[in-house]
């Protein structure tokens, strides 16, 4: 079984007109031997701060691994020397790109194309002992202060004004919903399914 820690509970705040104060769900898996940070985030000092906390340097870490590529996603990856980059598809490892589908190599989590609110955007499946627990990314996520509603029809029908492609933002969250237990969004707090 996989390991889960929430490092940093994703906020988007507006800020005024249309500027935001934003950094996604910082996630920790530990799976088969390996410590996976995935995505990073952009507050710097928030992220150093957590993984103090529970007891880890930056060099601690064995994968990044990014659900999309908005910034707010990714901005501390620089914080992070000699580490794997890992997206949906592919390793990025200094100048050298490696393909790879199906789980994360060497791990038992399953990557899942979730594309929508951004084309390329992925999700994990990861087995805990609390169920099947799914860190997606911005396949659901809310503004600070929203009423974070977790019924099938309140979570299938949430705007995302800054969706790609809102029939298969539809298509990937119905997806998603059959397949987890637990959903860990971008920005919000985690629900289970059905609950």
């Amino acid at each position: 079984m996989s390991e889960i820690k929430i490092l940093v509970e994703g906020y988007a705040k507006p800020t005024g007109g249309d500027s935001y104060k934003a950094s996604p769900t910082s996630i920790l898996i530990k799976d088969s031997g390996k410590i996976i940070l995935v995505d990073p985030g952009a507050s710097r000092q928030k992220l150093l701060n957590a993984l103090k906390k529970e007891g880890l340097e930056t060099e601690d870490i064995d994968i990044i691994f990014l659900t999309h590529y908005h910034p707010d996603h990714l901005l501390n990856i620089k914080l992070f020397d000699n580490v794997d980059i890992y997206d949906g598809s592919t390793v990025y490892r200094d100048d050298e790109e490696f393909e790879y589908s199906g789980n994360i190599p060497g791990t038992n989590i399953q990557v899942v194309s979730t594309p929508g609110h951004a084309y390329e955007h992925v999700s994990l499946l990861v087995n805990t002992k609390e169920g099947k627990m799914c860190v997606a990314g911005d396949l659901w996520w809310w503004m600070d202060g929203a009423k974070q509603k977790i019924d099938t029809e309140s979570l299938l029908s949430l705007k995302d004004p800054f969706a790609k492609d809102k029939k298969a933002l539809l298509k990937s969250r119905k997806k998603i919903l059959s397949m987890a237990d637990i959903i860990i969004p971008g920005h919000g707090k985690m629900f289970r399914v059905g609950k």
